[in-house]
């Protein structure tokens, strides 16, 4: 059986470049960013894998899916490019990410809010998320990633 390709996360926002050490865009680590068309199979669904599961921890702190066929459903029809090896958290996503300012009613889409994030439009919760999903990726590099200064600076 033939291996799935992993799609590089990149959206084209990129702020490695200008000395990020967490991508703005795609949340990935500058030297994530920098290796990814040298990694293996496996180091990019690594990569994948932490991505995905911190999307999905901060949609489904705010957002539940109540029909996960309707969402589908919806993700077909507005033709929006979804990875199907995602859950449906990070699917959510992609479609607040293509239209959170045209949804009138979450439960067209197959999901709902919940009750202290309903006073904020759309576009402002897709914005939150993202926001949440880059602090936790920041947070994780931090906590893993970044290497002590051994003469005294802050290091990365």
């Amino acid at each position: 059986m033939p291996r799935t390709v992993v799609k590089t996360p990149c959206i084209g926002v990129c702020s490695t470049g200008i000395g990020d050490a967490v991508c703005r865009g795609c949340k990935r680590f500058s030297h994530e960013v920098i290796n990814w068309n040298g990694y293996t199979h496996e180091q990019k669904l690594a990569v994948d894998g932490r991505l995905a599961d911190f999307l999905s921890r901060c949609v489904s702190n705010k957002l539940a899916v109540v029909d996960s066929a309707l969402l589908q459903w919806q993700l077909q029809v507005q033709q929006l490019r979804f990875n199907p090896d995602h859950d449906e958290y990070c699917q959510l996503f992609s479609l607040l990410k293509a239209g959170a300012g045209q949804i009138a009613r979450t439960e067209d889409f197959g999901f709902t809010v919940f009750g202290e994030f309903r006073e904020l439009a759309l576009p402002q919760l897709r914005d939150l998320i993202d926001q949440e999903f880059y602090i936790l990726s920041e947070a994780y590099y931090e906590r893993y990633m970044r290497t002590p200064d051994l003469f005294g600076g802050q290091g990365h």
